[in-house]
């Protein structure tokens, strides 16, 4: 930092005439007109020369010169000193440091962040391919906005506390450009969720209760931090009060997808055993025989088709109406991807074949008919919605515990699969229909799936498991 003491000398002298300014808001070109600003420019410009710091700069009319822009605004010197104007006690000897920090330091790679909700201990950091899931305290969190200094100095500072713990699915993004606002919707591809389905998949096959994506956001370290309240659903929770009154608290809403300490090593095995799986397959994409590449789409078509139907599904038992019946073309596409053979005729019988397949993905006769049943009942409803009809007509409460059912199921089907499909460029279709059959059975699917869930268990075994 010593080197960097004429640039933050120059900021330090910036700051002492904020004071002096008018407590109203004030725009860029007033704040670079208040004495010492090209002192703050020059400085910056020796400390922070564009061929290091490309980030700092833009061209203006064909030259290349510091963004104003980025380092008012950006840096969240604009921000205090409208604070300082304003009476407020900011503590510049830190905001100083901060900018110091901000222009002389490695410009981060942006990342997305996915708020998810649900609950995992302090301190959890699981590696999922390229994404990591992560809690993060509020004092990490506040490494990770600029100016960190001004954090809580007025009314609308990004209420740390209100997302710290919070778990993030985080990813570096190179081709993506920052920008200070949430992004929900990615005008350049489908839903967020879509795009991560790979690090959302294992977490989902580890628990039956529901997880989803609340908000996604870009983040860079030190220079952007998009997580702002609104963006992050919460809740009202009520505590007993001083005095014997009770408070209301407005909390994150974590949902029902709750981690125990407890099972913390279990979930990351399981998490490293699946997304091993998950990536072995997904190389087949580069492969040159036909059998792997047309495994590997098919698996992120389930995968894509899984994770929408849960961005869907806000409770076991809820869903919005006129959106339920549309589930059934998710979970029935699944199955269809993973379970259809590439030697399979166009339409002939493929609903059979599909019904037989997930069927001999279970190890008991009661599991197989409740799998048979199911998944003819959901192709029944598929068709019925695609060609107009309506469907079988049920109770509202009936048909939120089929799909629940069905949800669970395609979860079962998936994780089975992931676990039995062959790592050479075989395919599975022909060893469940043998099973269908009676034979190899035993060798193909009991003991692999014995083998897997005796090792690497997800958090509820499956009825149909029993090891002795």
């Amino acid at each position: 930092m010593s080197k960097h003491l004429p640039l933050r000398d120059a900021v330090l002298s910036w700051l002492e005439y904020a004071g002096s300014l008018s407590p109203k808001s004030h725009s860029i070109v007033m704040l670079t007109l208040q004495p010492h600003w090209e002192d703050v420019v020059m400085a910056v410009a020796a400390a922070a020369p564009r061929d290091e710091h490309p980030d700092l700069y833009a061209k203006v009319k064909g030259d290349w010169m510091l963004d104003v822009r980025t380092l008012l605004v950006e840096s969240g010197l604009a921000e205090a000193a409208q604070l300082i104007a304003q009476g407020v006690s900011v503590p510049v000897s830190e905001v100083a440091d901060s900018f110091v920090t901000f222009c002389t330091g490695q410009a981060r790679v942006p990342e997305r962040w996915l708020l998810l909700n649900a609950t995992f201990p302090e301190r959890t950091r699981i590696a999922l391919g390229r994404h990591t899931l992560q809690t993060f305290t509020a004092d990490e969190l506040r490494q990770t906005v600029p100016a960190p200094a001004l954090n809580g100095l007025h009314p609308w500072s990004l209420d740390l506390d209100l997302i710290a713990g919070a778990p993030f699915l985080h990813v570096p993004d190179l081709s993506r450009t920052v920008t200070r606002r949430p992004t929900w919707f990615d005008i350049t591809g489908p839903r967020a969720e879509a795009q991560h389905w790979q690090a959302l998949l294992p977490l989902m096959l580890w628990d039956n209760e529901l997880l989803r994506v609340d908000s996604v956001f870009t983040v860079q370290h030190g220079r952007r931090f998009d997580l702002h309240p609104p963006a992050v659903p919460t809740t009202i929770r009520v505590y007993p009060g001083s005095q014997g009154r009770e408070e209301e608290v407005e909390v994150r809403d974590t949902g029902d997808f709750h981690v125990q300490p407890i099972h913390l090593s279990a979930l990351t095995a399981f998490c490293t055993a699946i997304t091993k799986k998950i990536d072995a397959i997904t190389a087949g994409l580069t492969h040159t025989r036909r059998v792997p590449k047309l495994r590997a789409r098919r698996l992120e078509r389930a995968g894509r088709h899984l994770v929408a139907a849960y961005q869907r599904t806000y409770d076991d038992y809820g869903i919005w109406e006129v959106e339920a019946d549309e589930l059934y073309l998710d979970y029935v596409i699944a199955l269809e991807a993973l379970l259809i053979s590439p030697d399979d005729g166009k339409d002939e019988g493929i609903a059979s074949r599909i019904r037989s397949r997930a069927a001999a993905l279970f190890l008991t006769p009661t599991e197989r008919e409740r799998t048979e049943a199911l998944v003819r009942r959901a192709y029944d409803a598929r068709s019925r919605y695609v060609h107009g009809d309506k469907i079988k007509e049920q109770t509202e409460h009936e048909k939120l515990e089929e799909l629940r059912a069905l949800r669970l199921l395609t979860l079962q089907i998936i994780l089975r699969w992931l676990v039995l499909t062959p790592a050479d460029t075989g395919d599975l279709a022909p060893l469940l229909d043998a099973a269908a059959q009676g034979t190899g059975r035993e060798q193909h699917i009991n003991r692999p799936l014995h083998a897997f869930f005796a090792t690497t268990s997800p958090r509820s075994r499956p009825a149909d498991i029993v090891l002795t």
